[in-house]
Protein backbone atom coordinates (compact mmCIF):
# COMPACT_ATOMS: atom_id res chain seq x y z
CA UNK A 1 0.00 0.00 0.00
CA UNK A 2 1.29 3.48 -0.75
CA UNK A 3 1.96 5.99 2.00
CA UNK A 4 -1.02 8.06 0.84
CA UNK A 5 -3.53 5.21 0.89
CA UNK A 6 -4.49 5.43 4.61
CA UNK A 7 -5.12 9.16 4.20
CA UNK A 8 -7.21 8.56 1.10
CA UNK A 9 -9.28 5.89 2.81
CA UNK A 10 -9.87 8.08 5.85
CA UNK A 11 -10.72 11.03 3.65
CA UNK A 12 -13.15 9.00 1.57
CA UNK A 13 -14.90 7.57 4.60
CA UNK A 14 -15.12 10.98 6.25
CA UNK A 15 -16.46 12.52 3.05
CA UNK A 16 -19.12 9.84 2.66
CA UNK A 17 -20.03 10.05 6.32
CA UNK A 18 -20.35 13.81 6.10
CA UNK A 19 -22.52 13.44 3.05
CA UNK A 20 -24.78 10.99 4.85
CA UNK A 21 -24.98 13.21 7.90
CA UNK A 22 -25.52 16.56 6.21
CA UNK A 23 -26.77 15.73 2.73
CA UNK A 24 -24.32 18.13 1.10
CA UNK A 25 -21.73 15.67 -0.28
CA UNK A 26 -22.44 14.37 -3.74
CA UNK A 27 -21.08 11.50 -5.82
CA UNK A 28 -21.44 13.80 -8.81
CA UNK A 29 -18.18 15.75 -9.17
CA UNK A 30 -20.06 18.44 -11.07
CA UNK A 31 -22.46 19.07 -8.20
CA UNK A 32 -21.89 22.38 -6.41
CA UNK A 33 -23.29 23.78 -3.19
CA UNK A 34 -25.57 26.75 -3.56
CA UNK A 35 -23.95 30.02 -2.41
CA UNK A 36 -25.11 31.43 0.87
CA UNK A 37 -27.19 34.59 0.68
CA UNK A 38 -25.43 36.08 3.68
CA UNK A 39 -21.71 35.38 3.95
CA UNK A 40 -20.59 34.58 7.46
CA UNK A 41 -17.23 34.01 9.13
CA UNK A 42 -16.94 30.85 11.22
CA UNK A 43 -15.38 31.26 14.63
CA UNK A 44 -12.75 28.78 15.90
CA UNK A 45 -15.35 27.30 18.24
CA UNK A 46 -17.80 26.77 15.39
CA UNK A 47 -15.10 25.17 13.23
CA UNK A 48 -14.01 22.83 16.00
CA UNK A 49 -17.60 21.84 16.69
CA UNK A 50 -18.25 21.15 13.00
CA UNK A 51 -15.11 19.03 12.74
CA UNK A 52 -16.11 17.00 15.78
CA UNK A 53 -19.60 16.51 14.34
CA UNK A 54 -18.16 15.32 11.03
CA UNK A 55 -15.81 12.91 12.79
CA UNK A 56 -18.66 11.47 14.84
CA UNK A 57 -20.81 11.11 11.71
CA UNK A 58 -17.94 9.38 9.91
CA UNK A 59 -17.52 6.83 12.70
CA UNK A 60 -21.22 5.98 12.62
CA UNK A 61 -21.25 5.49 8.85
CA UNK A 62 -18.05 3.42 8.91
CA UNK A 63 -19.46 1.19 11.64
CA UNK A 64 -22.64 0.56 9.63
CA UNK A 65 -20.67 -0.17 6.43
CA UNK A 66 -23.65 0.84 4.27
CA UNK A 67 -24.47 -0.35 0.77
CA UNK A 68 -23.38 2.33 -1.69
CA UNK A 69 -24.54 0.60 -4.89
CA UNK A 70 -26.20 -2.58 -6.15
CA UNK A 71 -25.55 -4.41 -9.43
CA UNK A 72 -28.13 -7.08 -10.30
CA UNK A 73 -28.82 -7.46 -6.60
CA UNK A 74 -25.15 -7.68 -5.60
CA UNK A 75 -24.37 -5.13 -2.89
CA UNK A 76 -21.28 -2.91 -3.02
CA UNK A 77 -20.42 -1.67 0.46
CA UNK A 78 -18.52 1.31 1.77
CA UNK A 79 -15.70 -1.05 2.81
CA UNK A 80 -15.37 -2.13 -0.84
CA UNK A 81 -14.74 1.48 -1.85
CA UNK A 82 -12.15 1.84 0.92
CA UNK A 83 -10.44 -1.35 -0.24
CA UNK A 84 -10.35 -0.07 -3.82
CA UNK A 85 -8.62 3.11 -2.59
CA UNK A 86 -5.67 1.00 -1.44
CA UNK A 87 -4.91 -0.01 -5.02
CA UNK A 88 -5.06 3.46 -6.54
CA UNK A 89 -2.31 4.26 -9.08
CA UNK A 90 0.26 6.91 -8.16
CA UNK A 91 -1.24 9.55 -10.46
CA UNK A 92 -4.47 9.52 -8.45
CA UNK A 93 -2.87 9.78 -5.01
CA UNK A 94 -3.17 13.58 -4.94
CA UNK A 95 -6.82 13.66 -5.96
CA UNK A 96 -9.39 14.86 -3.44
CA UNK A 97 -11.95 12.51 -1.84
CA UNK A 98 -14.68 14.35 -3.76
CA UNK A 99 -12.96 13.38 -7.01
CA UNK A 100 -12.05 9.85 -5.95
CA UNK A 101 -15.35 8.61 -4.60
CA UNK A 102 -17.26 8.62 -7.92
CA UNK A 103 -14.24 7.19 -9.73
CA UNK A 104 -13.89 4.30 -7.29
CA UNK A 105 -17.62 3.63 -7.07
CA UNK A 106 -18.06 3.54 -10.85
CA UNK A 107 -15.03 1.28 -11.20
CA UNK A 108 -16.54 -1.21 -8.75
CA UNK A 109 -19.87 -1.08 -10.57
CA UNK A 110 -18.22 -1.69 -13.94
CA UNK A 111 -16.15 -4.57 -12.56
CA UNK A 112 -19.23 -6.25 -11.12
CA UNK A 113 -21.17 -5.68 -14.37
CA UNK A 114 -18.35 -7.31 -16.36
CA UNK A 115 -18.28 -10.25 -13.95
CA UNK A 116 -22.04 -10.74 -14.34
CA UNK A 117 -21.65 -10.86 -18.11
CA UNK A 118 -18.63 -13.16 -17.93
CA UNK A 119 -20.49 -15.68 -15.76
CA UNK A 120 -23.19 -15.92 -18.40
CA UNK A 121 -20.65 -17.39 -20.81
CA UNK A 122 -18.52 -20.57 -20.80
CA UNK A 123 -15.26 -18.66 -20.65
CA UNK A 124 -14.56 -19.88 -17.09
CA UNK A 125 -14.43 -23.45 -18.43
CA UNK A 126 -11.51 -22.74 -20.75
CA UNK A 127 -8.39 -24.54 -19.49
CA UNK A 128 -6.13 -21.49 -19.51
CA UNK A 129 -8.76 -19.43 -17.67
CA UNK A 130 -9.30 -22.19 -15.11
CA UNK A 131 -5.55 -22.38 -14.53
CA UNK A 132 -5.27 -18.60 -14.14
CA UNK A 133 -8.16 -18.55 -11.64
CA UNK A 134 -6.56 -21.32 -9.58
CA UNK A 135 -3.25 -19.49 -9.68
CA UNK A 136 -4.85 -16.26 -8.46
CA UNK A 137 -6.66 -18.13 -5.67
CA UNK A 138 -3.40 -19.77 -4.60
CA UNK A 139 -1.59 -16.43 -4.45
CA UNK A 140 -4.33 -14.94 -2.26
CA UNK A 141 -4.12 -17.91 0.11
CA UNK A 142 -0.29 -17.78 0.24
CA UNK A 143 -0.34 -14.06 1.02
CA UNK A 144 -2.97 -14.48 3.72
CA UNK A 145 -1.00 -17.30 5.36
CA UNK A 146 2.26 -15.34 5.27
CA UNK A 147 0.56 -12.29 6.76
CA UNK A 148 -0.94 -14.44 9.53
CA UNK A 149 2.53 -15.79 10.38
CA UNK A 150 4.32 -12.43 10.28
CA UNK A 151 1.95 -9.76 11.61
CA UNK A 152 1.71 -11.17 15.19
CA UNK A 153 5.45 -10.47 15.53
CA UNK A 154 5.17 -6.80 14.53
CA UNK A 155 3.52 -5.57 17.72
CA UNK A 156 4.55 -2.42 19.58
CA UNK A 157 6.00 -4.66 22.28
CA UNK A 158 8.20 -6.48 19.74
CA UNK A 159 9.34 -3.18 18.24
CA UNK A 160 10.16 -1.78 21.70
CA UNK A 161 12.11 -4.92 22.62
CA UNK A 162 14.12 -4.72 19.41
CA UNK A 163 14.75 -1.01 19.96
CA UNK A 164 16.04 -1.63 23.48
CA UNK A 165 18.29 -4.52 22.43
CA UNK A 166 19.72 -2.96 19.27
CA UNK A 167 19.73 0.75 20.04
CA UNK A 168 19.41 1.55 23.73
CA UNK A 169 21.51 -1.29 25.17
CA UNK A 170 23.84 -1.77 22.22
CA UNK A 171 27.13 0.08 22.06
CA UNK A 172 26.80 2.63 19.31
CA UNK A 173 29.60 3.20 16.77
CA UNK A 174 31.97 6.16 16.95
CA UNK A 175 31.53 9.03 14.54
CA UNK A 176 33.78 11.73 13.15
CA UNK A 177 32.74 15.11 11.81
CA UNK A 178 35.11 16.22 9.07
CA UNK A 179 35.61 18.36 6.01
CA UNK A 180 37.64 17.55 2.92
CA UNK A 181 39.30 19.04 -0.13
CA UNK A 182 39.42 16.61 -3.04
CA UNK A 183 42.24 16.98 -5.59
CA UNK A 184 43.12 15.15 -8.79
CA UNK A 185 46.85 14.74 -8.09
CA UNK A 186 49.12 14.25 -5.11
CA UNK A 187 51.06 17.38 -6.08
CA UNK A 188 47.88 19.48 -5.95
CA UNK A 189 47.06 18.05 -2.52
CA UNK A 190 50.55 18.86 -1.25
CA UNK A 191 50.14 22.47 -2.44
CA UNK A 192 46.90 22.76 -0.47
CA UNK A 193 48.56 21.36 2.65
CA UNK A 194 51.39 23.88 2.26
CA UNK A 195 48.85 26.71 2.11
CA UNK A 196 47.15 25.41 5.26
CA UNK A 197 50.50 25.39 7.02
CA UNK A 198 50.93 28.98 5.88
CA UNK A 199 47.71 29.99 7.63
CA UNK A 200 45.10 29.66 4.88
CA UNK A 201 41.55 28.83 5.96
CA UNK A 202 40.42 25.28 5.20
CA UNK A 203 36.88 26.31 4.20
CA UNK A 204 38.14 28.95 1.79
CA UNK A 205 40.49 26.47 0.11
CA UNK A 206 37.69 23.90 -0.10
CA UNK A 207 35.50 26.37 -1.99
CA UNK A 208 38.40 27.37 -4.23
CA UNK A 209 39.46 23.85 -5.21
CA UNK A 210 36.00 22.25 -5.03
CA UNK A 211 33.64 24.98 -6.31
CA UNK A 212 30.69 22.63 -6.04
CA UNK A 213 31.36 22.43 -2.29
CA UNK A 214 29.69 25.62 -1.08
CA UNK A 215 29.68 24.49 2.56
CA UNK A 216 33.44 24.53 2.93
CA UNK A 217 33.86 20.84 2.24
CA UNK A 218 31.85 19.76 5.27
CA UNK A 219 30.81 16.11 5.28
CA UNK A 220 28.92 16.07 8.56
CA UNK A 221 29.02 13.15 11.00
CA UNK A 222 29.88 9.68 9.69
CA UNK A 223 31.03 6.26 10.89
CA UNK A 224 33.90 4.18 9.52
CA UNK A 225 31.58 2.08 7.38
CA UNK A 226 30.18 5.19 5.69
CA UNK A 227 33.48 5.99 3.95
CA UNK A 228 36.05 4.15 1.87
CA UNK A 229 38.76 2.62 4.08
CA UNK A 230 41.73 4.94 3.30
CA UNK A 231 39.59 8.01 3.95
CA UNK A 232 38.00 6.57 7.11
CA UNK A 233 41.34 5.46 8.55
CA UNK A 234 42.84 8.93 8.07
CA UNK A 235 39.78 10.79 9.37
CA UNK A 236 39.47 8.68 12.53
CA UNK A 237 43.21 8.99 13.24
CA UNK A 238 43.04 12.80 13.36
CA UNK A 239 42.53 14.79 16.53
CA UNK A 240 39.69 17.34 16.36
CA UNK A 241 40.94 20.62 14.95
CA UNK A 242 43.79 19.07 12.96
CA UNK A 243 44.22 18.18 9.31
CA UNK A 244 46.15 15.52 7.38
CA UNK A 245 49.80 16.54 6.89
CA UNK A 246 50.17 14.17 3.94
CA UNK A 247 47.64 13.58 1.11
CA UNK A 248 45.28 10.62 1.46
CA UNK A 249 44.63 8.60 -1.70
CA UNK A 250 41.39 6.74 -2.42
CA UNK A 251 39.57 5.60 -5.53
CA UNK A 252 38.06 9.11 -5.73
CA UNK A 253 41.37 10.97 -5.85
CA UNK A 254 43.61 12.72 -3.30
CA UNK A 255 42.08 14.04 -0.09
CA UNK A 256 43.07 16.67 2.45
CA UNK A 257 40.95 16.08 5.55
CA UNK A 258 40.13 18.31 8.52
CA UNK A 259 38.70 16.75 11.69
CA UNK A 260 36.05 18.85 13.40
CA UNK A 261 35.00 16.51 16.18
CA UNK A 262 34.46 12.99 17.50
CA UNK A 263 31.54 11.40 19.33
CA UNK A 264 29.59 8.21 19.90
CA UNK A 265 26.66 8.00 17.51
CA UNK A 266 23.55 9.21 19.37
CA UNK A 267 20.74 6.74 20.00
CA UNK A 268 17.89 7.70 17.65
CA UNK A 269 14.39 8.24 18.98
CA UNK A 270 12.09 5.23 18.72
CA UNK A 271 9.72 7.18 16.49
CA UNK A 272 12.52 7.81 13.99
CA UNK A 273 13.46 4.12 13.59
CA UNK A 274 10.10 2.41 14.21
CA UNK A 275 9.37 1.82 10.52
CA UNK A 276 12.92 0.50 9.99
CA UNK A 277 12.58 -1.89 12.91
CA UNK A 278 9.22 -3.14 11.65
CA UNK A 279 10.70 -3.76 8.22
CA UNK A 280 13.62 -5.71 9.70
CA UNK A 281 11.31 -7.78 11.89
CA UNK A 282 9.01 -8.47 8.95
CA UNK A 283 11.93 -9.52 6.75
CA UNK A 284 13.20 -11.91 9.40
CA UNK A 285 9.83 -13.52 10.05
CA UNK A 286 9.13 -13.84 6.34
CA UNK A 287 12.46 -15.64 5.95
CA UNK A 288 11.71 -17.88 8.95
CA UNK A 289 8.28 -18.74 7.57
CA UNK A 290 9.63 -19.50 4.10
CA UNK A 291 12.45 -21.64 5.51
CA UNK A 292 10.03 -23.58 7.70
CA UNK A 293 7.66 -24.10 4.76
CA UNK A 294 10.44 -25.55 2.60
CA UNK A 295 11.65 -27.78 5.43
CA UNK A 296 8.12 -29.16 5.89
CA UNK A 297 7.67 -30.50 2.37
CA UNK A 298 9.47 -32.91 0.06
CA UNK A 299 11.19 -31.05 -2.76
CA UNK A 300 12.85 -32.42 -5.91
CA UNK A 301 14.66 -30.06 -8.26
CA UNK A 302 15.99 -30.68 -11.76
CA UNK A 303 18.29 -28.93 -14.22
CA UNK A 304 16.97 -27.85 -17.62
CA UNK A 305 18.24 -31.14 -19.06
CA UNK A 306 16.24 -33.13 -16.51
CA UNK A 307 19.15 -34.19 -14.31
CA UNK A 308 18.54 -33.87 -10.56
CA UNK A 309 19.92 -30.95 -8.56
CA UNK A 310 21.61 -31.86 -5.28
CA UNK A 311 19.97 -29.96 -2.41
CA UNK A 312 21.29 -28.95 0.99
CA UNK A 313 18.98 -30.10 3.79
CA UNK A 314 17.32 -27.32 5.80
CA UNK A 315 17.69 -27.77 9.60
CA UNK A 316 14.48 -28.57 11.42
CA UNK A 317 15.14 -25.74 13.89
CA UNK A 318 14.03 -23.32 11.17
CA UNK A 319 10.43 -23.54 12.40
CA UNK A 320 9.01 -20.09 13.26
CA UNK A 321 8.81 -19.20 16.95
CA UNK A 322 5.48 -18.56 18.60
CA UNK A 323 3.83 -15.23 18.03
CA UNK A 324 4.96 -12.60 20.49
CA UNK A 325 8.46 -14.02 20.95
CA UNK A 326 11.36 -11.64 20.43
CA UNK A 327 13.27 -12.71 17.30
CA UNK A 328 17.00 -12.80 17.03
CA UNK A 329 18.65 -9.73 15.56
CA UNK A 330 18.58 -9.64 11.77
CA UNK A 331 22.09 -9.66 10.38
Amino acid sequence: MSRSAPFLITGLLSLMALGAATGIASADPAAKAAPSATPTTATPTTTTSATATQAAAAKKVIAKNPVVATVDGHAIHLSDVARAAQALPAQLQNATPQQLYPVLLNRLIEERALLVQARKTDIAKQKDIEAAMRHAQDRVLETAYLRAQVEPHLTNAAVSAYYKAHYVDKKQPHQVKASQILLKTKADAEKVIAKLKGGAKFAALAVKYNPQSKDGGELGWFTRKDMVKPFADAAFALKPGTYTKTPVQSSFGWHVIMSEGKRVEPVPALADVKSTIKRKLAEQWINKTMTHARASVKISMFNPDGTPIKQTPVPSSAAPAKAGATPAAPK
